[in-house]
């Protein structure tokens, strides 16, 4: 359901997905500039993109098909690899960082349920229950998504970082077109059974950690 129909059917339901879905983007964003400015490259933070403010991270096509299709984007934090001495370990670190700080949000969300749990827990625990479960589950599915390694997904940066001295070809060739094939993927479903195997395996690993 697109959340501008959500929206329009049942705005509190609306509010506890689009609120955790903004922020956990733009967390994703500030972990690469982050990272990055700690490897010795300032263009984001000379961007003022280290901030969680969303004024400064919605892209205007992303926010709004985030409404229509519930799939959106932010802009991409800058980041410039020549300003940062090892190249190769930048891109990879630099593109992991997203993916893990989205697994963190999940890991803390679920932590959050599993510490404040009590068999007296009300209405208010419900409620916090169900904002920390739609948190992880976005984190999840967002982690899981950007480890797909198509263009411009992190994990295509990851991989090349990974292959650095023999940087696939077809990645490089397929960057211009890489949204428009992972938009058709999605909405063909063909991605669907890698995502909810990639999330299921997130899940599993913070499950195994949770104490």
């Amino acid at each position: 359901m697109g959340l501008l129909k959500l929206l329009t059917t049942d705005p509190l339901a609306f509010a506890l997905v689009v609120i955790p879905l903004l922020f956990s983007i733009i967390i994703h964003e500030v972990a690469h500039g982050w990272v990055a400015y700690r490897m010795g490259d300032p263009t984001a933070k000379w961007s003022g993109r280290l901030t969680l403010n969303p004024l400064k991270h919605l892209d205007p096509i992303g926010t709004l098909m985030l409404f229509l299709a519930g799939f959106g984007w932010a802009r991409p934090v800058p980041v410039n690899f020549n300003n940062i001495s090892d190249r190769r370990k930048g891109l990879i670190f630099v593109s992991s960082a997203g993916i893990i700080a989205n697994i963190l949000f999940a890991f803390f969300a679920l932590l959050f349920i599993r510490l404040f749990s009590t068999p007296s827990s009300g209405m208010a625990y419900i409620l916090v229950y169900n904002v920390c479960n739609i948190v992880a589950h976005i984190n999840i599915t967002l982690a899981a998504l950007n480890l797909i390694p198509i263009p411009p997904l992190d994990g295509s940066k990851i991989l090349m970082g990974i292959v650095w001295q023999r940087t696939p070809y077809l990645l490089a060739r397929l960057e211009p077109y890489g949204f428009f094939i992972i938009i058709g993927f999605l909405y063909l479903g063909i991605l669907d059974p890698l995502i909810r195997l990639i999330g299921w395996v997130i899940a599993t690993l913070i499950g195994i950690l949770l104490p």
